[in-house]
């Protein structure tokens, strides 16, 4: 009943669940996994158009997506018009579907004006859009918050802006920058917002297995949702929430064999992404998720954390599951 292929613009996903952007994690081995587990689409981490405008060797790593499985959209964001169609044009070569990030809180983001700091100003806002869809030569969609606070709640114009300037799908987290991921989901806005457009909506925020996919789709109607926090450490809840829409019943998954292979997997597609050195320091996060609720896995990660080699971590990871 909620679970349906999904079309944005010509590009047609599989199902409706989709993996969120996020900085510093939906990189291209993550993205693998979460695929590979039934992401009906997977998004880049978010790019800075300044930073893709200056060819910034760093940012064109972030956008590898070399022998992944498609639809991929690549998220960008920033508040300047030029730089934003700049990006729009360049990415249109790789991406199937350029996102608009309108609804990072992070502070070092929105000092520049860009992610949710340009719903306090909506002329701003419709000009990158417009920007953005001239140049793209792909779908083009947006993501935003519900507002910047209380006092600003702007989905619903901000949606409509969207839609009459040629966006072909909005996701809305049900939040307010201020709040950032505390508090309840305002399912409320995200209703309004899917009753105020026509072209489809993607519901954001809380949504950590079947139960609450189901709520998101049930109280706001939305065409799909976008599951950000709920997938760390766990990229088996696509999986999950795909077998409860199906049937009504929980998924029990993943096994401890099933946890240790996807570990194993994770580093190898890091460490051929980014070599072993950097592979090493960065899976850490993805180990201590992974590996969270498991017993004694405290005294785990702190040894982890002190690896220095993929060998000695891959025989850490054996004498750890081995005793599991």
């Amino acid at each position: 009943m909620y679970l349906k292929k999904l079309k944005i613009g010509n590009v047609e996903l599989e199902n409706n669940l989709i993996l969120a952007p996020m900085a510093g994690v939906t990189d291209l081995p993550f993205r693998v996994l979460c695929k590979e587990q039934g992401a009906g689409m997977v998004c880049t981490e978010m790019a800075s158009s300044r930073a893709i405008f200056h060819n910034d060797e760093k940012t064109k790593k972030l956008l590898n997506t070399q022998g992944e499985k498609r639809p991929i959209s690549f998220q960008i964001f920033g508040s300047d018009e030029e730089t934003m169609g700049y990006s729009a044009e360049i990415l249109s070569e790789f991406a199937d579907i350029i996102d608009i990030n309108m609804g990072c809180p992070a502070p070092k983001v929105v000092k520049n004006g860009d992610g949710s700091k340009l719903l306090l100003d909506l002329e701003k806002a419709e000009k990158i859009i417009q920007a953005v869809v001239k140049n793209a030569t792909v779908p083009v969609t947006l993501k935003i918050r519900k507002g910047w606070d209380k006092e600003h709640v702007v989905a619903t114009q901000i949606a409509q802006i969207a839609e009459k300037n040629g966006i072909s799908a909005i996701t809305v987290h049900g939040r307010t920058r201020t709040e950032f991921f505390s508090g309840e989901v305002d399912y409320d806005i995200i209703k309004k917002v899917k009753e105020t457009v026509k072209i489809p909506v993607i519901g954001n925020g809380n949504i950590v297995d079947g139960q609450s996919a189901k709520k998101m789709f049930e109280k706001t109607g939305v065409d799909g949702i976008m599951i950000g926090r709920g997938s760390l450490g766990n990229p088996w809840i696509f999986k999950k929430i795909k077998y409860f829409l199906e049937t009504g019943e929980e998924l029990v998954c993943p096994s401890i064999k099933e946890r240790k292979l996807a570990i194993e997997k994770h580093i190898r597609l890091s460490t051929e992404e980014k070599g072993e050195n950097v592979a090493i320091h960065e899976i850490r996060k993805h180990i201590s998720w992974y590996t969270k609720n498991l017993p004694d896995s405290s005294e785990f990660r702190n040894k982890v954390n002190h690896t220095q080699t993929s060998m000695e971590l891959f025989e850490l990871i054996n004498e750890y599951f081995k005793n599991l």
